[in-house]
């Protein structure tokens, strides 16, 4: 019976926010509306419920996984103050302080999920609070004890987290921003990798959707400021790419109320640098810093934005930025750099399409709309397509495919169809007309399927579009081709595309018939006569590759592998292809393709496996569009044919039948994938037919029986769409021509439906009860043993069993029966809900389900018992149980996979331009159907009965066996089902634990195995051992351990071994901290009462919510109860001495896994670890380490803070305004020899701020710190430890243990990679911190013996105990420290002097983390130790080196506090700058760059007080006085021991060599650049640096042209342009040619590097100019060669343009005459000449992959200059080769530029014999 689905409209005044429209199509929808409102109500009153008694688990979990699927099904079908009680009160829960991580995280995906669609609640609907979301933000993602073990997140909780800002950040309230400013601003001290956290924070938080009154109180309040930073900054700091994100986030949302124009140049120059292009010569040295690119996604986003409005600058920039990188997209071309330009083309086109919907076509809301006046034109969106096109078009070659360049096309064909689509059109052409390029025909098809929607639709930008619908299908029939499988699929994908779009109607005679019919109307009236000509073509094309596929049996086996594969898609693509074709064609077109379909098939007999399969799929495609029609054809035929044939009793018994029934079977079985209406005219036919074959002795016949009464039963009984066609109704006769590209309109789709009527269902039953009935008996028989079967008969009956279940699946009701009581407590209803799916069930009928389902139950025992080597009838058995529980009509997996080819579908098919829901009407009918088959898997979260606990228990049966294929499929199903029903793992881990328990003397190997394997499966992520729930974690993570004591663990130690690897590893992954307190706030309680219905019965009475109260308080108590107990149980199987020492490291492991920081780990436990720091395994005493320091954190005892008001320390108060840097008012924080705290006194009474950032930028309003020491008991009295405590004391004081201990930990682990430990590092911090000194008067003396032994890893020891001692040190009084710095001063003496090439790293190491984070006034001793006598330059050079890294360790963590020690110490170093070693030289370099790091040009900073690049820029060049003379630089000096020279010059060479170390140091690790100092050095450096690189390797050159190469990639502000031109100018006049050639390659990445910043200052790009032309005049010829480099790399980028003063000023050149005096060549004449034919070849080398219209000219001029003298005749012939090299892809394109005398004289000139000679 045929349905035809409709919305209705609903009188009632209830206002959903947003429903799903696909539920009011389903055949069944009017029943939809009381079952949504029904369920909403369960929702709302359960949760509220839930919360009200304080249950958040199982009630509150519950209740929101069934507000999930509640979305997932309906949408946001509730009011929209149901909505807003739903958000508060999950942001509450979310919010909740001591949440366990992993519920948090599910309430934060819910709760994303309902914010998803912001335009459906304003920000007056809805306002949330800011602060709570940081503070849960700032302990997950910033955790300050996640390092040390004691709390354990998931994996994704990073980015769940930041999804959720996002969604919830524009309904914090306006006054946010400032709040957030007054948080975040202390913290932006660009030293300090807190700078990291705080612009990534405020990228995350800062909200940007704001009204425009409200921008003052929004992003004006930081946009300048930030801006400033962004400006100032030069080599991309980790954070610059967060700033650049916010930048990009807020210009998005305030399109037109930001003023970008002053900013554009800098962004665009930002952008082309972060692209990571390679530009001029070969040996440009990458800055190491450049991996922090900015986010594609986000630069596209900000360049979107600021396309449009009056003038359009940006789009200016954009065409430039392209033009400057369109050659990169050649194929020819790739590289790293090759995968972000792609990102850029794929997503610049969508972005745009994304920003003009919203402005044209979006529905209003509540977000601020763009202004008119800032809106994209129709001329702003051709200019951005032409801007892109050229790109786009030279990417659809790619090496990496096409797939960037259609998308990138689709989208700008939804802009400017008459731009995009030609280009792309004329290549299609071409590649069908050519058969030798195979991959260009497959490239342009995928370009054209993306455009397919612009070309057909109606159009008036591009009408003439729809007449190359035709010529494109009957030109892509060729790309049908057998023996190309690539070609063949995407041609099958290209006709689906356009046939899906066009109705297959021949029209020729409308125009007679009409007489208002447009020209072009007409002449696509005309074509479509052609449509039956393509249609039969193309059916003869299928038939050739059907053809050429059958299945040859000479084929090798490994071959069938690969080439099943691509059959099976061939087979696919062919018989979908075929379906959508013949749905669009009109009923005449259609009889015709059937007749000859019908001829094909019938007329041979085709063998069943390969072409066999492809011709039944073609007959089904065909039987589906018009089944009445077809049906006739091909039922009677085949039932008479297979009558005839198995007439003959004898055919019963035999094994092999004839290949024509076979033939006829397979057939029949898919021509009855049709519509269940008409199929039932043969119901008694085809009931015959399958009571005969079904019991068929062959066993290939009784498959295909079996499929063809599988098929007969699914059309009898689903629910399904019966047509697909483009436009409702069928083709109307007169035009269809006007139907082209319509897309579905949602509110009339006009769905058939086939529902099944009850003469439908009552065939169903009769044929069960014909076929079903008897089998079941027959296997019954079997089990009694009254009439057994064979294995071969067996197969049989269940096949029949396995495909009547399958068919009839949606008839059948599910399994019901009684509960399994008492799984979980709880006092809220665990109620399922039943969904409707269209179907009645008949309570009369028999419940074949149930009867399947018992006489499985039995076979299966009866199978185990007496044949468990019946391996393949088990396999069925597993499947049919399978089926019994999940199966209603369709598989999860196919669902899956028909969700995602309907998403591909909808990606490539969209128009994402005009939005809602535009799709072609296929489509929508999909995805309705789609609606309908999820409603029928929804059986997850299914009530667990018993009957499915008798079917699990036989599944875990099952996994236990002996077969491991068997184990294997049923550990699978029972997975799922364990997924499906809830709370089941809880009635089945218990079991399962029993199996692995030592006591179970029984269990032979195989159920040990198949145990561990239940425990490791996981359904949907989630494995067994890992739950998180204390009743299951503490029954099977001891179970794990103690099954090391059964006698099967020892069996087969191998395989074993491996799997509990995995299980332990797959626990160390899933593992994350199980809650132990759950407590609900008041607030939650709150909301809850507003959500909960007054009149309900569920609302709880006065009794319930106490008791619930009393519930959550014992719980929590049970809770850490159940907690100790599991780390007791692990204690006690440790205890175990008969425990293997696998088990023990296991059970170690499992232990770590449970320290808190919310709970104290039992004293046992702090016992055991301890105890285990000397165990004999290293692998136990790693453990132990991590353990311990992680312990020691927990017992950390509060010290005091107090709160500090900054401006009543100092009486400076910070001048009004914005200001950082060094001031009077942060004075008192910096380091002063004057000021240090060196008594009892002055330590006391100084206010010490450990962190370093706190001062630099603006005061935080309060700050906290320690209360001074005097105050605090100083130790740790024995008496008042706890428990835990005083075992660490008594185990840290015994001697012995100490030296065992120590002994341990100066091991050598693995020789050469052992580093500096932070896990033992945090151990002894920990010890020091807690317990004072008291450890030290015995820790010492292995110390003192350790820091005497120069080896690596006593040295390293060393290291970890004293960086953790001076870090621990640092609540100490006064005395304490004195007295531990007297001594540890002497020790770190001694190391140093014995430092050596293994152990220095380890050594900076220790003083860097030692001085992190801490007040640089309490450190004194340390830095007056190391500031001594940085340099002996005693013969030691290593000595020297490593120790200014020690020392450099230090300094760099304090930053700015410290400039009176970078003062000294640049004092000392100055005249120590002559080093005659290069190690020394070195490290002196880098430490020049960290004494100048503070030296910044930030906005709103005060002039530091550290040392100043300019001052010593000044004292080294009045040093380097000696050199500036000299035409070029060479390095005499030699590194051997000769004696010392004093003459000036060698001293300077000295001095320049390190002054070039200290110029690689600093590129890129500061922040601004000194441009005007580095300038200063520039001419040095042109001298040095030679132009070829040497054979003999000689580090000054080496070094100058590495600094050239950094100092050239530079970023430059517009003020400095000017100076570089200057430098550059007065070096190209140098004497030096080698200087004057370094000038052009410095010149090349200089413009490239700063492209629009230049191109904004056109004074400057004249400058440059003129300095490339006055160089290609140069006199030496390599200097002039690489100024044509030079020339035709700056047309390429268009930095100048090439007119035609420029051309006629090239020419003039090249027509130099020469004088015919033989010895004058040389003079001027032939420079000049050969400087304009150098210009001219510039010009042609600059387009290497297009033909611009004065290029023919040109090369016809070159072409003059052949028989010039040397070197011009070179230079010709080297342009000519290059020209024929990059033209000779697309010559066919290139040759139509020419005239045809030019073309004759290129073709002579490019092979003629002058090229060989």
């Amino acid at each position: 019976m045929t349905v035809v689905g409709t919305l209705s409209a609903d009188p009632s005044v209830f206002v959903p926010q947003k429903e799903i429209v696909y539920n009011g199509l389903l055949p069944y929808s009017d029943r939809l509306d009381r079952e949504a409102s029904g369920l909403l109500a369960d929702i709302k009153s359960n949760l509220s419920r839930a919360v009200l008694l304080r249950e958040l688990w199982p009630g509150v979990a519950f209740w929101c996984k069934k507000l999930l699927s509640f979305l997932k099904l309906y949408g946001r079908r509730f009011s929209k103050d149901d909505h807003v009680l739903f958000i508060k009160l999950l942001y509450e829960l979310v919010t909740l302080p001591g949440l366990e991580p992993h519920t948090m995280q599910s309430y934060a995906r819910l709760l994303i999920h309902l914010l998803k669609k912001k335009e459906l609640l304003s920000r007056d609907d809805l306002q949330l609070p800011w602060r709570p979301l940081h503070q849960l933000y700032e302990k997950v993602v910033h955790s300050k004890t996640e390092h040390l073990g004691l709390v354990w997140f998931p994996n994704a909780v990073d980015h769940i987290l930041k999804a959720l800002v996002k969604s919830c950040r524009p309904y914090f309230p306006a006054s946010s921003t400032k709040e957030m400013l007054d948080e975040w601003r202390p913290l932006l001290c660009v030293f300090d990798s807190v700078m990291q956290k705080a612009i990534s924070t405020m990228e995350l938080f800062l909200p940007t959707i704001m009204p425009p009154e409200e921008h003052a109180q929004g992003f004006r309040l930081w946009f300048h400021e930030l801006m400033e930073f962004w400006l100032s900054v030069q080599n991309q700091p980790s954070w610059e790419g967060h700033l650049v994100n916010l930048f990009a986030r807020l210009a998005n949302d305030n399109i037109g109320y930001v003023d970008w124009t002053p900013y554009i140049p800098t962004i665009f120059t930002r952008i082309l640098r972060s692209l990571n292009l390679p530009v001029g010569v070969s040996h440009m040295v990458g800055l190491r810093y450049l991996t922090n690119s900015y986010d594609i996604g986000h630069l596209v986003l900000w360049i979107t934005a600021l396309l449009g409005g009056p003038g359009n600058l940006a789009q200016k920039e954009l065409s430039r930025l392209f033009n400057s990188i369109a050659s990169f997209y050649h194929p020819s071309n790739h590289g790293r750099w090759q995968c972000r330009l792609m990102r850029l083309l794929q997503r610049l086109p969508a972005s745009v399409v994304r920003r003009a919907h919203r402005e044209r076509h979006a529905a209003p809301g509540w977000i601020t709309p763009v202004p008119e006046s800032q809106r994209l034109t129709d001329e702003d969106l051709q200019e951005f397509t032409r801007s892109l096109t050229g790109a786009a078009l030279l990417a659809m070659f790619s090496k990496t495919g096409s797939t960037d360049a259609a998308f990138a096309l689709q989208n700008l064909a939804l802009l400017a169809p008459q731009l995009a689509i030609p280009p792309v059109l004329e290549k299609t052409y071409a590649a069908m007309e050519t058969l030798t390029e195979p991959h260009a025909l497959t490239a342009t098809l995928s370009c054209m399927i993306g455009m397919a929607r612009s070309l057909v639709a109606p159009s008036e930008h591009y009408p003439q579009g729809r007449a190359h619908v035709l010529p494109l299908l009957m030109g892509s029939l060729q790309g049908v081709d057998p023996n190309d499988f690539s070609k063949c699929m995407i041609t099958f994908q290209f006709i689906t595309t356009f046939t899906t779009l066009v109705p297959l109607v021949d029209c020729s005679s409308a125009p007679a018939r009409h007489g208002h019919l447009s020209e072009m109307e007409k002449d696509l009236c005309f074509a479509s006569a052609e449509f039956e000509d393509f249609v039969l073509q193309f059916l003869d094309r299928c038939f050739a590759v059907i053809d050429s596929s059958a299945l040859e049996q000479t084929r090798d086996d490994t071959e069938t592998d690969t080439r099943m594969q691509l059959e099976s898609l061939v087979e696919l693509g062919l018989s979908s292809t075929v379906s959508t074709v013949l749905t669009q064609c009109s009923t005449h077109i259609y009889m015709v393709a059937l007749q000859k379909v019908y001829n094909f098939a019938t007329s041979n007999i085709f063998e069943t496996c390969v072409s066999g399969r492809m011709v039944a799929d073609m007959c089904r495609a065909a039987a589906k569009c018009h089944p009445a029609e077809s049906l006739r054809l091909f039922v009677p035929h085949c039932c008479s044919l297979i009558f005839q044939l198995t007439e003959n009793e004898d055919l019963q018994g035999e094994e092999e039948l004839d290949k024509e029934l076979l033939w006829n079977l397979q057939l029949l079985s898919e021509v009855s994938r049709v519509d269940g209406e008409q199929l039932l005219r043969y119901g008694g036919e085809l009931e015959r037919v399958l009571s005969t074959c079904v019991r068929l002795r062959c066993k290939r016949a009784y498959a295909l029986a079996s499929v063809l009464l599988e098929h007969t039963l699914r059309s009898l009984s689903l629910i399904y769409p019966t047509e697909y066609r483009s436009t409702a109704g069928g083709f109307p006769d007169d035009l269809p021509v006007r139907d082209w590209g319509r897309p579905g309109d949602v509110g009339a789709l006009g769905v058939c439906w086939h529902v099944p009527s009850p003469k439908e269902e009552n065939f169903v039953f009769q044929l069960l009860s014909r076929l079903l009935k008897p089998e079941l008996e027959r296997i019954r028989g079997h089990v009694s043993g009254d009439r057994p079967m064979s294995r071969e008969e067996l197969l049989q009956s269940l096949a029949i069993v396995q495909h009547c279940l399958l068919g009839a699946g949606s008839l059948l009701p599910p399994l019901d029966g009684p509960h399994v009581a008492d799984l979980v407590p709880s006092m809220v209803n665990l109620g399922e809900f039943k969904l409707h799916i269209g179907v009645e069930y008949d309570d009369l009928r028999e419940n074949y389900r149930e009867s399947i389902c018992r006489t499985m139950r039995l076979l299966l025992h009866h199978i185990l018992e007496h044949a468990e080597d019946d391996i393949k009838s088990l396999f069925v058995i597993i499947q049919i149980i399978s089926d019994i529980l999940f199966f209603r009509g369709t598989h999860k997996k196919e669902f899956d996979s028909r969700w995602k080819s309907f998403t591909l579908v909808k990606k490539s098919m969209e128009n994402r331009l005009y939005g809602q829901k535009q799709h072609i009407r296929a489509l929508l009918i999909d995805r309705v159907l789609l609606q309908h088959e999820m409603r029928t898997l929804v059986v997850e979260g299914s009530e667990y009965r018993e009957v499915h606990q008798e079917l699990l228990c036989d599944l875990l049966l099952l996994s236990t066996s002996t077969y491991s294929q068997v184990r294997s499929r049923a550990q699978n199903v029972l997975a799922t089902a364990l997924g499906t029903y809830s709370f089941s793992y809880r009635d089945l881990i218990p079991r399962i634990v029993q199996l692995l328990s030592p006591q179970h003397a029984a269990g032979a190997q195989q159920q040990f195995k198949g145990a561990l394997y239940c425990l490791l499966v996981a359904h949907s992520g989630m494995c067994l051992a890992s739950l998180r729930d204390w009743d299951c974690v503490g029954a099977v993570w001891p179970a794990l351990v103690r099954c090391g004591l059964s006698p099967a663990a020892t069996l087969d130690e191998h395989s074993v071994g491996q799997l509990l690897d995995g299980i332990v590893d797959r626990i160390h992954r899933q593992h994350d901290t199980i809650g132990i307190f759950f407590t609900v706030s008041e607030s939650c309680v709150e909301i809850a009462k507003k959500m909960a219905p007054s009149h309900t019965l569920l609302a709880p009475s006065v009794e319930e919510l106490k008791e619930g109260l009393q519930r959550q308080r014992i719980r929590n108590v049970v809770n850490a109860r159940k907690y100790e107990k599991l780390v007791n149980d692990l204690l006690d199987c440790l205890e175990d001495r008969e425990l293997p020492w696998k088990f023990e490291h296991t059970a170690a492991d499992l232990l770590s896994l449970l320290l808190r920081d919310d709970h104290p780990l039992p004293p046992d436990a702090v016992l055991y670890f301890t105890q285990s720091l000397i165990h004999d395994s290293i692998s136990i005493r790693k453990v132990a380490i991590s353990a311990v320091a992680g312990i020691l954190k927990q017992l950390k005892r509060p010290r005091k803070k107090v709160a500090v008001k900054p401006s009543d320390i100092n009486e400076v108060g910070d001048p009004d305004g914005m200001w950082a840097g060094d001031r009077q008012a942060n004075g008192w924080l910096q380091y002063r020899t004057a000021d240090l705290p060196l008594n009892e006194k002055t330590w006391d009474s100084q206010l010490h701020v450990e962190k370093t950032h706190v001062g630099y930028y603006s005061w935080p309003r309060e700050m906290m710190i320690y209360a001074p020491s005097q105050k605090l008991k100083d130790d740790l009295p024995y008496e008042e430890m706890n428990e835990a405590e005083k075992i660490i004391f008594e185990y840290f004081s015994d001697p012995e243990f100490i030296e065992q201990l120590m002994d341990f930990l100066s091991l050598e682990e693995r020789k050469g990679k052992d580093s500096f430990n932070p896990r033992r590092f945090y151990l002894f911090k920990g010890l020091f911190r807690n317990y004072g000194d008291v450890f030290l008067p015995l820790l010492w003396p292995h110390l003192e013996q350790l820091a005497a032994d120069p080896h690596e890893s006593s040295q390293r020891c060393v290291c970890e105990i004293a960086a953790g001692l001076i870090r621990g040190s640092k609540l100490w009084s006064f005395s304490k420290v004195d007295m531990l710095w007297s001594v540890l001063c002497p020790l770190i003496k001694m190391a140093l002097t014995n430092i050596t090439v293994e152990t220095y790293t380890d050594w900076g190491t220790c003083i860097a983390t030692a001085c992190e984070g801490r007040d640089p006034r309490k450190l004194h001793w340390l830095f007056e130790l190391l500031m001594e006598t940085p340099l002996i330059g005693e013969g030691s050079s290593f000595r020297d080196a490593s120790l200014l890294y020690v020392l450099q360790g230090a300094l760099t963590q304090q930053q700015w506090r410290v400039s009176e020690l970078l003062h000294r110490l640049l004092t000392y170093l100055e005249p120590k700058l002559t080093q005659v070693y290069k190690n020394v030289r070195e490290r002196i370099g880098s430490v020049l760059t960290y004494i100048f790091m503070m030296d910044v040009a930030l906005p709103h900073t005060h002039p530091t007080t550290s040392p100043h690049v300019a001052d010593f820029v000044t004292r080294v060049l009045e040093r380097l006085k000696p050199l500036t003379s000299e035409a070029e630089i060479h390095n005499h000096v030699h590194e051997e021991n000769a004696p010392e020279t004093t003459d000036e010059r060698t001293q300077a060479v000295k001095l320049l060599k390190t002054v070039l170390k200290w110029l690689m140091a600093s590129a890129g690790r500061t922040f601004t650049t000194p441009v005007q100092q580095q300038l200063q050095l520039l001419p040095l450096l042109f001298k040095i640096a030679p132009v070829e690189i040497d054979e003999s390797y000689d580090e000054m050159k080496q070094d100058a042209r590495t600094c050239l190469s950094l100092m050239s990639q530079g970023l430059l502000y517009p003020q400095h342009i000017p100076l570089v031109l200057a430098a550059l100018e007065e070096m190209a006049g140098s004497r030096s040619w080698h200087a004057r050639y370094s000038v052009l390659t410095y010149l090349q990445i200089t413009v490239f590097s700063n492209l629009f910043t230049l191109l904004s200052v056109p004074v400057e790009v004249q400058r440059i100019r003129k300095l490339v032309m006055r160089l290609l005049l140069d006199e030496q010829l390599e200097v002039r060669d690489m100024a044509g480099t030079t020339l035709s790399g700056l047309l390429q980028c268009h930095f100048f343009p090439l007119d035609r003063s420029l051309q006629t000023q090239l020419q003039t050149l090249s027509h130099t005459r020469l004088s015919k005096a033989k010895e004058e060549l040389a003079s001027t004449d032939l420079v000049r000449r050969h400087a304009g034919v150098l210009g001219l070849s510039a010009c042609i080398l600059s387009s290497p992959y297009d033909v611009p219209k004065w290029m023919p000219q040109i090369l016809m001029d070159l072409s003059d200059h052949l028989n010039d003298p040397q070197p011009i005749e070179m230079t010709v012939k080297k342009t000519l080769s290059e020209f024929r090299r990059t033209h000779h892809d697309n010559w066919q394109e290139h040759r139509q530029r020419f005239t045809d005398d030019q073309l004759l004289v290129l073709t002579d000139l490019l092979v003629s014999p002058c090229y060989y000679a």
